[in-house]
This record gives structure tokens, sequence and C-alpha cells, in this order.
């Protein structure tokens, strides 16, 4: 990773505003009540329109459909600045905005995937509000779905009036979410907003576990010589890779007490791809139960859309009901390409491996990418 990429992580006085919120958590939710009091009167009547959440497993290609939707007008996401205080996002920009620092030029992120970014750039950044709520959301030892029958009255409250000051903030319409761990929440997502919109890309298993053993070999050795971007990864709520990688819990104990125990005996590849299929075979089961979610749910396979980017393109714009001209999704079009940094290099028990975790899970999921 460049060294200019390091402006993008937290300095320690960011790190220490973030820990203090974490520990002070409900001093922060009445703060953010104030500050949503003190803006009733701009962000009181805005409508929570149709919210568009990517979702999937890390390295699936979340990251490209966020940096392509949010340029669309009137879609409003999150961004790097707004870390680490979303429980007060616009009194925090505020003050971000009067801080007068110079914008940094974009810079390839610490993921090393051509990427480019800058503090603006958009970014998963919600999950710092469902663990401010939902405090056990990243524990493997227990069940980390929420469902229909999930209850939290006061999340659902604050999230809304979150997403109202976020849309209020950047001048959007309607809210564009990208959150791999909410691939673990479909149905509670729909609950809250049931015109929401999902749009779940899924990635051939050999490439995508390929790109998981790079990153986690990468953000592991960051991590090592720099102990604010394990801080950062840990408070912003990215436990996919590092030092302190957590397998979602799916509601399979077994499954993931296997995934930990092949990730300690050194078996990255096997283990990644059996993280792949558990969160797989938990998105297929709940679009082929909920009626609600599969009807609001578009499966995206990764592999097509760097193939026919113009064709999937048009697919995804046209399910999130987002309207632009062809030449817009030209310009979008031509952003996407397949990977060329890597190529996989599996020996002949890596692949085998990889095909035996995941072929259960491909047969169920494949069918839903069209």
């Amino acid at each position: 990773m460049p060294e200019s990429a390091d402006r993008l992580q937290p300095s320690k006085f960011l790190d220490r505003i973030g820990r203090f919120a974490e520990r002070h958590r409900a001093l922060f939710t009445r703060l953010g009540d104030r500050e949503t009091r003190h803006h009733r009167d701009r962000i009181g009547e805005i409508e929570i329109d149709r919210p568009v959440y990517i979702t999937g497993l890390a390295r699936s290609g979340t990251t490209i459909l966020l940096e392509l939707l949010a340029e669309l007008p009137g879609l409003a996401t999150h961004q790097y600045r707004d870390f680490p205080l979303l429980q007060i996002p616009i009194w925090w920009n505020w003050f971000l905005d009067r801080a007068q620092r110079p914008e940094p030029e974009p810079v390839e992120r610490f993921h090393a995937d051509r990427i480019r970014v800058t503090p603006r750039s958009p970014e998963a950044m919600e999950e710092i509000l469902w663990m401010h709520f939902f405090d056990w959301v990243h524990d493997p030892a227990r069940p980390n779905v929420l469902d229909r029958s999930t209850l939290n009255n006061e999340f659902a409250r604050f999230y809304r009036d979150h997403i109202r000051k976020l849309l209020y903030m950047r001048g959007g319409r309607r809210y564009l979410c990208k959150g791999n761990y909410n691939v673990s929440r479909l149905a509670y997502v729909h609950e809250l907003f049931p015109g929401a919109r999902f749009v779940i890309p899924v990635r051939d298993p050999v490439d995508h576990v390929a790109s998981l053993v790079k990153q986690q070999a990468l953000l592991a050795e960051r991590e090592r010589a720099n102990p604010l971007v394990l801080s950062y990864m840990q408070l912003a709520g990215h436990f996919e890779f590092g030092l302190d990688r957590r397998p979602v819990n799916f509601g399979d104990g077994e499954a993931v007490a296997r995934v930990r125990e092949l990730w300690e005996r050194g078996e990255e590849a096997r283990g990644f791809a059996a993280c792949w299929a558990i969160t797989y075979e938990y998105v297929a089961s709940v679009l082929e139960n909920d009626a609600g979610v599969r009807e609001r749910a578009l499966v995206v396979h990764y592999d097509n859309l760097c193939a026919s980017p113009g064709d999937e393109l048009r697919r995804i714009l046209s399910h999130c009901g987002l309207e632009v001209t062809d030449e817009q999704r030209r310009r979008l079009a031509e952003r996407i390409s397949p990977p060329a940094y890597y190529t996989p290099d599996f020996t002949g028990d890596e692949l085998a491996a990889i095909e035996e975790e995941t072929a259960s899970a491909r047969a169920r999921i494949n069918p839903f990418s069209g």
C-alpha cells in the first residue's frame, strides 16, 4: 500500500474519540437524540424512500457497486470522513468542515485493489450504529442474525432519524448503503423499510476465495505494523479480515467453530470457502422462504458484471428504480473490468477443497443470479 494511503487511517486523536464513544454509548445516544431535536424542523418531513442496500460477503464487488451508484444524483451515502461519530453526523461534519484541513489527493485504499479514495469517498460506515445498539452482532459464539422477530424500538427510531439526517446533510433523496453484515439482516431491514432494494453480489468461489486470502495476508501485515489500523477496523465494525477476523454466525455454531479451526490450522483457502458457503446458503434460504425479501432483492453475479457491465448495470438500475441516460450508464460501465492485479495461485488440493466446500451453496444461490 502506498504510504500516502496512511492519511486515510485514523490519527491517535480520532482513535481516542472513537474509543470514548464506544465506552459511553448511552451518552452518545442522548447526543444523537439532541442533534435530531435541534434539526427536527429540517429533517422531520424527510421521507425514507426505497433505500438501496448493497450487501454480500466481502470482496464480492460491493465496493465498486457503491462507488458507481454513489455518483448518481439524489443518492446519499456515508463517507470515510463520517468516522468515528456516526451518532452525531451533522455536528461532526460541521466540525470537520471548520477544521480547515486541506483535502488530500485520491490514494489507493489499503486493500490494494485499484480503488482510489479520499475522506469524502463513499464507504461502509453504518456498522458503527448496529454495534452501538446490538453489541453482540459480532460475537461468533452466538447467532448474529436479525430477522422479522427482532424488536429494538430505540434502534429503529434512532436509525430512521440518522438516515434522515444523512439525506439532509448530503442533499439526497434516497439512502444508499454498503454493509457486508447486512446480509445477515435482510428480513429485519425489510421489516423496517418494506420498500428497500437489496443488491447482493455473488462471485465465483475460486476467484473470491483468492481475493479473501490475499486481503487477509495484506491486512494482517498492516495491523502488525500499525496498531491503529487494527483499532480502526474494530471501531468501524470491519471484522472480515486481519488479526481480529470473525466469521458471521448465521445460526450454525458448529459451522462457525469449524471455520475458526480451519484458520487456526492455516487452511486459509478451505476456511474462506466455508465462509462463502455458509453466507450464501443463508442468503439462498432467505430468498427461498421470505417472499418480501425475494421481491426486493437482486442477486448480481460479479463475473457477469465484469463481462457485460452495461447489461448488468441496466438490471441493477432498473431494480433499484434509478433512472439514468444511456450515456451515464455507458460512463459507469467503462469503469468496470475484471481484476488484473492478482491471479489465483492455489494447489490442486486447495482447488478441490474450494469446490467441496462451496458446491451445495453455489447450486442454491446461482439460480437467483439470473
